[in-house]
């Protein structure tokens, strides 16, 4: 771990909670499909004297003197997203995926227009419809499902509800689906119905672009990406495009819902995706996937109840009340054995969404350690003894100590203690 030693003396609480961050992540399984490791660099790079910079407009079009370097900073990055994913046009500046999403709406649509994703309860986004979002309140939101047998997307279904509805705009894409994405199945939904179809891939991007999904060009004409989870870099979003829309997308950004880009930010994203781009990094894209099947067959070896039956991507969400315990209760007893999850609604599910029956795990971080398909069962096996005995302190114990000797063999990058 780099040297914190000035943050210490401006501000040793800060200072001590950040050790103690650094110290969990090092010796817990961290299970969040949404949460990884980022490099030594890319943690250098948003950390950087970038941080000082104001950088209102685009490379070339500033408001602002002072940008020789952050233009050609933000010039790589963008050059380096279209090169990775194919696209014509590429904007590197959304905050996060919700602002991304955020931009498509207001780059392509009226306030109530109608807009179609898969529902929240069914593994989709809050930014694809959710009526508590500004995507279910300032546009109408029309919803699919996914099976209530197989937990499956069903393109008939899909195809049936945008012909009744007639979306402007239809996303593709969720946070709790652990299948493959049939981008050019949508294409053609979206195509008989006259809507644009938006792939919302920030989850399974690093798998796309090493070749472990499908990928949604030329399917999707715009494309919106976190820049985190499996892709591995900062805390970010990117719109991707064909280049139909990459005036009104980017006008949509700026100035349409930001000011200044955040260029620390910006930074670490080209250097993210430069790793992206190599032999090592599509490997471990591999290998996401590889640890993810070889875990969800574990767990269903110890009879949890896999939604869809297993996984295709980084993610496995599986409902645990057959087990006795709901999906909150058993998330906070994994957290306290070093076994971070999430708990998270299931298809179809009879409970509240902040006392679900499910959790939601991935293999994005752990594979970041360079864990494999040998230490999945042993992950399993550990999940199945705190679910088990989630009212047994005692057990949660031995299973944390466990837990933390078994990561001390699997340095976590950038922040070994």
């Amino acid at each position: 771990m780099s040297s914190t030693s000035a943050l210490q003396a401006a501000d040793p609480d800060i200072h001590e909670l950040v050790l103690k961050e650094a110290r969990r992540q090092d010796e817990c399984i961290r299970l969040i499909p949404s949460e990884n490791y980022v490099s030594p660099a890319v943690l250098e790079a948003t950390g950087s004297v970038l941080s000082n910079k104001y950088s209102e407009g685009y490379p070339g079009r500033r408001y602002y003197e002072g940008q020789e370097f952050i233009d050609r900073i933000e010039t790589l990055a963008i050059d380096r997203a279209k090169a990775l994913f194919g696209a014509a046009h590429a904007n590197v500046q959304p905050y996060s995926g919700s602002p991304a999403n955020q931009a498509v709406y207001l780059a392509l649509l009226e306030a109530g227009d109608t807009v179609m994703g898969l529902g929240l309860p069914f593994g989709g986004h809050i930014t694809h419809g959710l009526n508590v979002n500004f995507s279910g309140r300032i546009y109408r939101s029309v919803g699919y499902e996914v099976d209530r047998d197989t937990h499956r997307i069903d393109l008939d279904e899909v195809e049936d509800i945008a012909r009744r509805e007639r979306p402007k705009l239809i996303f593709c894409g969720g946070t709790a689906y652990p299948r493959i994405w049939d981008f050019a199945g949508f294409a053609e939904i979206a195509s008989a119905v006259g809507a644009v179809l938006v792939a919302d891939i920030a989850h399974i991007s690093g798998l796309v672009v090493a070749g472990a999904h499908p990928h949604p060009f030329p399917h999707a004409g715009i494309v919106t990406t976190t820049t985190h989870k499996t892709l591995r870099g900062p805390r970010g979003g990117m719109i991707l495009s064909d280049g139909t829309y990459a005036k009104e997308l980017d006008r949509a950004v700026f100035p349409g819902l930001q000011g200044g880009p955040h260029d620390h930010t910006t930074a670490a994203i080209a250097v993210a995706l430069r790793e992206a781009a190599t032999e090592e990094f599509r490997a471990y894209a591999h290998q996401i996937v590889a640890n993810a099947r070889a875990l969800a067959q574990a767990l269903d070896g110890h009879g949890f109840r896999l939604i869809s039956g297993g996984t295709d991507n980084h993610l496995i969400l599986m409902d645990v009340t057959k087990r006795g315990i709901n999906g909150k209760p058993a998330a906070q007893a994994l957290n306290r054995a070093g076994i971070e999850c999430n708990y998270n609604t299931v298809p179809f599910d009879p409970r509240k969404p902040f006392d679900p029956s499910g959790v939601r795990i991935g293999t994005p971080a752990v594979t970041s350690r360079g864990m494999r398909e040998a230490e999945m069962p042993s992950i399993a096996a550990w999940i199945d003894r705190v679910v088990a005995n989630a009212d047994d302190e005692t057990e949660i114990a031995r299973v944390r100590a466990e837990v933390t000797e078994f990561c001390r063999a699997f340095p976590a990058p950038g922040i070994r203690v």
